[in-house]
């Protein structure tokens, strides 16, 4: 009998050991695949780095300067990039565990594979030459370093794998995942919104509602979500950017285009600095995000552009009407069956990897999600089109301003606000985005009837619909994440009323915007000393959001709280600017978070006694005092690098989003990143100046560039960008060519 408990024990273990082996090796296996198709071809790049790290990328052809952008990033960032690559093929959970998951759920039920296989062979040859060089570029550097490729099997890639992180990522920025999100974990959908009414201030500030009027403000990728079934978030509901550009004749000298995105500071969408130029013509400098081949931002000798998220009202919901097995659904007169396709999810749990199976589902409306209220499905801008690898191509190389409308115009990028300067002293602010062109008659805030045919709309409205500015009289344009109809001051604004309310235009005001609006408006000239004090400003305007809170900290009761009535009284004499110099500024920076959180993602209003009382404890707990400098508690951290920094979560100066850490300082982790100041003077080449928080090579510790902007990004100060051939090589600190395996 203890022979026979013996071996069946025995046997046990070996199933379980087998079992462990399964689990931990099955993934690499499964994704194996054959079909990869790469260019039989030589790449050669040169690789100039300057002082800080930047890589200048030359080669005779287009294609031969991507495959270095891929080579020069992997060298600063590889780990970040093969994130992407995973979320491009649906096997990010084999990395992340279970928020990995969630990606790849999105991957399957946007059909992002099926997306770029159908949509990259009508791409023009040129372009698909960018992106098959550039994953050259990732299969040459993850051969050559073996030791650092996280997911076996996970290279080689192809220029259709790029492109489907494209298909994937792209919906998510104009807030796709604040609707499947609710709808796939079966919580209620964000209310219904229509236009606000404008106020009448008397000329004196944007006459536009603030962002209790809207839904969840755009959630800038899936690469910012929190673990959960969809891509989401704080930091989705939190993106934004400010921009600027000025003419000659309002500077006193030359066109200014001033890039001040916000976006998270490390991740796959973050920014990486970048010259390109080639032979062909191609002479860009920007930045890009992990994946792609091309800067999306930036200028070149002519021209150039910078972006900020808007909100248009892009995505539509419809309840399908069912057959009673649930496989078929009625479109007008007809039943029609509907897709479904069960799809495995890699789930990493520890050392093993568990194969999570789900069903997908999709309709002639689009994706499906089933929950417990039915089947509903989801149909957003931009749907099924990656014209926007070509357009972002065409773009980067456009010599004036009606070819670059001319591009615009082919409605291919989804969505984001376009600020615009060129050397013959245009500027221009375009509110892109490729809206639906919607039937009248429907209520397009509300979910939709799936059996009427007449209610899916097959593409955009017209370039000529949307609002746009060019040369407005007041000389200058301003983006903040707020209404299109608040950009170039009173009497150049556009006004809502001439545009169709079918289009869903947001007409919210951030903090940003009311300040940049006042600041500019009141300025005389703006030259760069009086421009780089706007967009480094760190004031609250007592309105919105912050009036409500600063009324209902004046009207409370605390009587009974000597601590909390010192509290109060110290913010009651606030002077309203993060600064890092008012005794308040700590404990504003600390209260005035959650109430613009809360504002913009329509989630419940904190009661301003109980969040005062956790603030003064945060305070007292870590640093003895309710009143110590905001720059003792608000930092820029990374590696031994620990410096102070200003500004607050809805300033022109940001530092937007933080953890706290166990010292309990803010590690600002989401704000001012990327900054380029780009100028044209009359007769003279463009000429360029840019920061980063950290430095070219955020995931390499060992790197000299791992941090070494951070000084300059603390103290406001810009670096040179080395834009020319000749200056290039005047400061470059290191030169080498890459050449291809093959």
């Amino acid at each position: 009998m203890r022979n026979s408990l013996g071996r069946i024990g025995f046997a046990l273990l070996l199933l379980v050991l087998v079992a462990f082996i399964a689990l931990a090796t099955w993934e690499p296996f499964w994704a194996k695949r054959g079909d990869v198709a790469l260019p039989d071809r030589t790449y050669t790049a040169e690789i100039s780095r300057d002082e800080f790290g930047v890589p200048h990328i030359y080669a005779a052809t287009d294609a031969d300067v991507a495959y270095g952008v891929a080579v020069a990033h992997s060298e600063d960032d590889f780990s970040t990039l093969q994130d992407v690559i995973a979320m491009s093929r649906g096997r990010y959970g084999a990395i992340a565990g279970e928020e990995g998951a969630a990606f790849d759920y999105a991957y399957h039920l946007l059909d992002a594979r099926g997306t770029a296989e159908r949509e990259y062979p009508l791409l023009p040859a040129d372009t698909r030459a960018l992106f098959d060089a550039y994953a050259v570029g990732l299969n040459d550097f993850a051969e050559a370093h073996p030791g650092e490729v996280k997911l076996g099997n996970l290279f080689p890639v192809d220029g259709v794998d790029v492109a489907a992180g494209f298909a994937l990522r792209q919906p998510f920025f104009f807030g796709l995942g604040g609707i499947i999100e609710p709808l796939v974990s079966g919580e209620p959908l964000l209310p219904e919104y229509g236009p606000a009414i404008p106020r009448d201030t008397g000329g004196a500030a944007p006459a536009i509602e603030p962002a209790e009027v809207i839904r969840t403000e755009a959630a800038p990728g899936p690469d910012l979500a929190r673990a959960g079934p969809l891509p989401r978030g704080e930091e989705a509901a939190l993106a934004g950017s400010n921009a600027f550009a000025v003419t000659p004749e309002k500077s006193g000298g030359p066109t200014i285009l001033v890039s001040n995105s916000h976006q998270p500071w490390r991740g796959g969408v973050a920014w990486y600095e970048l010259v390109v130029e080639s032979e062909e013509g191609w002479h860009y400098a920007g930045a890009n995000f992990p994946g792609s081949p091309f800067p999306f931002l930036g200028h070149n000798e002519h021209l150039g552009w910078t972006n900020t998220v808007n909100t248009p009202d892009m995505t539509d919901i419809y309840r399908l009407e069912m057959n009673e097995d649930e496989t078929q659904y009625s479109i007008g007169d007809r039943w029609r069956e509907l897709e479904a396709r069960t799809v495995t999810l890699p789930v990493k749990l520890g050392p093993v990897t568990l194969p999570i199976r789900r069903t997908v589902y999709r309709s002639v409306h689009g994706p499906v999600i089933k929950n417990d209220e039915g089947f509903f499905a989801v149909r957003y801008g931009g749907i099924g089109n990656l014209g926007q690898l070509d357009a972002y191509y065409r773009l980067n190389k456009a010599t004036s301003l009606e070819e670059f409308e001319r591009i615009l115009a082919r409605m291919d990028i989804p969505s984001t606000n376009f600020i615009y300067g060129d050397e013959a002293g245009n500027i221009a602010y375009v509110y892109n985005a490729a809206i639906p062109d919607r039937a009248k008659g429907y209520d397009w805030r509300t979910v939709l009837p799936g059996d009427d045919p007449r209610a899916i709309w097959s593409g955009p409205v017209a370039y000529q619909e949307l609002p746009r500015y060019v040369n407005p009289a007041s000389g200058w344009l301003y983006n903040a994440n707020n209404t299109p109809y608040t950009a170039a001051g009173a009497g150049s604004d556009l006004s809502p009323e001439d545009f169709a309310p079918e289009l869903g235009i947001e007409l919210k005001q951030t903090n940003r915007s009311r300040r940049a609006w006042k600041l500019l408006s009141e300025a005389g000239q703006l030259d760069r000393a009086t421009l780089e004090a706007i967009k480094y400003d760190t004031g609250y305007d007592r309105s919105g959001y912050v009036a409500k809170l600063w009324d209902e900290l004046a009207a409370l009761d605390l009587s009974d709280d000597g601590e909390l009535a010192q509290a109060r009284d110290m913010l009651m004499g606030w002077d309203f600017t993060a600064d890092s110099i008012g005794e308040a500024d700590a404990l504003a920076l600390l209260m005035i978070r959650e109430f613009m959180s809360s504002s913009y993602q329509n989630k419940p209003w904190p009661d301003a006694r109980a969040e005062l009382a956790k603030q003064v404890a945060h305070l007292n707990t870590h640093f003895g005092r309710i009143d110590p400098p905001m720059g003792d508690l608000l930092r820029l951290r990374q590696g031994t690098v620990d410096l102070p920094l200003d500004g607050g979560s809805d300033t022109l100066r940001a530092s937007t989003l933080w953890d706290v850490d166990d010292d309990g300082r803010l590690s600002v982790r989401h704000g001012d990143s990327f900054i380029q100041w780009v100028e044209w003077l009359p007769g003279e080449r463009v000429s360029s100046r840019s920061i980063q928080p950290f430095g070219a090579a955020t995931t390499r510790p060992d790197s000299p560039h791992y941090t070494d902007q951070a000084a300059l990004f603390v103290k406001h100060r810009l670096k040179p960008v080395h834009f020319w051939r000749e200056d290039v090589l005047a400061n470059a600190k290191s030169r080498k060519t890459v050449t291809n395996r093959r």
